[in-house]
C-alpha cells in the first residue's frame, strides 16, 4: 500500500491522537501503582471502586470530545473560523456546566454510589474519600475532553498529546509527593490527579482563549450554541450508554462462568481495549478529516478519504490479529495467570484476534460518521445492535468464555453492517457549514 500525500495527512492526525489515548488511561495506572506500593491491598481496592466510577463518566462524556471535533472541523472546512472557535467556546461552557452538574449531584450520592459495589465498610470509606475529592476535578476534566475536541477539529493532535503527556507526569509526581512523601494517604493520590487534570485544562482554557481572541470570539457562553452542542451530545451519549451496556452484560455474563473465565476474560478485555486505542486513533482523523471536507462541500475528498481510511483500518487490524497471535503464548506469563485462567485464555485470544480486522473497519466508519455529524443515526443505530446482541449474549453464556467472545464478535458485526449501509448511501453527506 504505496504512502501518499492523503496517507501522510491521516498519520499527522492519527499518530498523536494514538499517543494522547494511550497516555489518558495511564492516570489511574500511575495512581494503583503509587497507591499499592504506599498504601496497601485495601486502598488499591477502593481505588479499583472510584476509579470505575470516574471511568464510567469519562465514557459517557466523551461525546464533549467527539461532538466538539465534529462542529469545529466543518465550520473550519468551510472557512468560517470564527463559527468554528464559537463551536468551541460553547462546548468548553457546556463541559464546565456538566462538571459543576456532576458535583452537586454525585457529591451527597458519593457513598451510596460506592455501597452498589459492595466493598467492605474500610474500603468503602476509602472510596468515598477518593470519590469526593476526585469530583472537584470533574470540571477540569471535561474541560480537557471538550478542549481536545476543540483542537482535533482544527487538525491538531500534537498539543493534545502534548498535555496528556505533561499531566501524567505531573500527575505522578504529584501522586508520589502526597501519598509517599506528606503521607496524606488515598486523598493524596486523589489530590494529585485533581491538580493535575485542572492544570491540564487550564492549558486548554489558554489555548482556546487565546485562539478566540485572535478571531475576536467573545469568551462568553452563546444559550443557542450550547443547548445546540448538548442536543448533539445527548445522541452521542445514547451511542457510548449502548456501548457500555455491552461490556457491562459481557463482564456480567463471564463473572456468572466461574473465577477462572472471569479472570480470563478481564485479561482479554485489556489486550483487546489496548488494541482498540490504536485502532480509535484512525477513527479520530476520521472524525477531523470528515468534518473539514463535508464542510469545505467537497463530497468527492470526503468519499476517497473515507476509502482510505477503511483500508487503513482493515490493514491495522489485521496486522493487530497477528501480532495477537505472535504473542498469545506469552501473554498470559505476563499477566502471572495460573493453569486454569492460562487455559481459558489462550483459547479466547483466538475470537479476539480474529475480530480485529472488523473492529477497525467499525471504528474508521463510527469515527467518520460522527465527523459528518451523524449522530442520531449512531444512536439508533446503537440502540438497535444493541438489543440484537442481548439474546446473544444471553444464549452463549451457556458455553463458556469463547462463546461469549464471539457474541461480541457478532455484534461487532452487526455494527459494521449498520455502518456500512450508512455510509454507502448519501444521506450523512450533508456539506457546508
Amino acid at each position: 500500500m504505496p504512502i501518499t500525500s492523503r496517507d501522510r495527512e491521516i498519520l499527522r492526525l492519527a499518530v498523536p491522537a494514538f499517543g494522547a489515548l494511550v497516555a489518558e488511561p495511564l492516570f489511574l495506572l500511575a495512581d494503583y501503582a503509587i497507591v499499592g506500593h504506599g498504601l496497601g491491598t485495601t486502598a488499591v481496592g477502593a481505588l479499583g471502586v472510584a476509579g470505575t466510577v470516574l471511568a464510567t463518566v469519562v465514557n459517557l462524556c466523551v461525546f464533549l470530545a467527539y461532538g466538539t471535533t465534529a462542529s469545529v472541523a466543518r465550520q473550519s472546512g468551510a472557512g468560517n473560523h470564527e463559527r468554528a472557535m464559537r463551536s468551541g467556546v460553547d462546548g468548553i461552557w457546556l463541559a464546565l456546566a456538566i462538571g459543576a452538574a456532576l458535583i452537586v449531584v454525585c457529591w451527597p450520592l458519593s457513598p451510596w454510589i460506592v455501597g452498589l459495589f459492595g466493598a467492605s465498610p474500610e474500603q468503602a470509606e476509602q472510596a468515598v474519600t477518593y470519590l469526593r475529592i476526585s469530583l472537584l476535578g470533574a470540571p477540569g476534566m471535561l474541560v480537557v475532553l471538550a478542549g481536545t475536541g476543540v483542537l482535533r477539529g482544527l487538525q491538531d493532535t500534537v498539543t493534545p498529546l502534548a498535555v496528556a503527556v505533561g499531566s501524567f507526569a505531573l500527575n505522578a509526581g504529584l501522586n508520589a509527593w502526597f501519598v509517599l512523601g506528606l503521607h496524606w494517604g488515598i486523598a493524596g493520590s486523589a489530590w494529585g490527579t485533581v491538580l493535575a487534570q485542572t492544570l491540564g485544562a487550564a492549558v486548554y482554557l489558554a489555548v482556546v482563549a487565546r485562539g478566540a481572541l485572535r478571531l475576536g470570539t467573545p469568551l462568553t457562553p452563546g444559550l443557542a450554541g450550547v443547548r445546540q452542542a448538548g442536543t448533539a451530545g445527548f445522541a452521542l451519549l445514547i451511542r457510548t450508554a449502548c456501548l457500555r451496556v455491552v461490556l457491562v452484560v459481557a463482564t456480567v455474563a463471564a463473572a456468572r462462568l466461574g473465577q477462572a473465565p472471569l479472570a480470563a476474560y478481564a485479561i482479554a478485555t485489556q489486550v483487546w481495549t489496548l488494541l482498540a486505542f490504536a485502532l480509535d486513533a484512525i477513527a479520530i482523523a476520521g472524525q477531523a478529516i470528515t468534518g473539514r471536507t463535508l464542510g469545505a462541500g467537497d463530497v468527492a475528498a470526503t468519499r476517497a478519504a473515507t476509502r482510505r481510511m477503511v483500508q487503513w483500518g482493515l490493514w491495522s487490524g489485521l496486522a493487530l490479529g497477528v501480532l495477537v497471535v505472535a504473542a498469545r503464548p506469552l501473554l498470559p506469563g505476563l499477566f502471572d495467570a495460573d493453569p486454569q485462567v492460562t487455559e481459558q485464555l489462550l483459547a479466547v485470544l483466538w475470537p479476539v484476534a480474529l475480530f480485529q480486522p472488523i473492529c477497525g473497519v467499525v471504528f474508521v466508519l463510527d469515527g467518520v460518521l460522527i465527523g459528518a455529524g451523524d449522530q442520531r443515526y449512531l444512536a439508533w443505530a446503537g440502540v438497535w445492535t444493541t438489543l440484537a446482541y442481548l439474546p446473544c449474549a444471553f444464549l452463549a453464556s451457556g458455553f463458556g468464555i469463547v462463546a461469549l467472545w464471539c457474541a461480541l464478535g457478532a455484534w461487532m458485526i452487526a455494527r459494521s453492517i449498520t455502518l456500512v449501509r450508512r455510509v454507502i448511501g448519501t444521506a450523512w453527506l450533508v456539506t457546508g457549514a
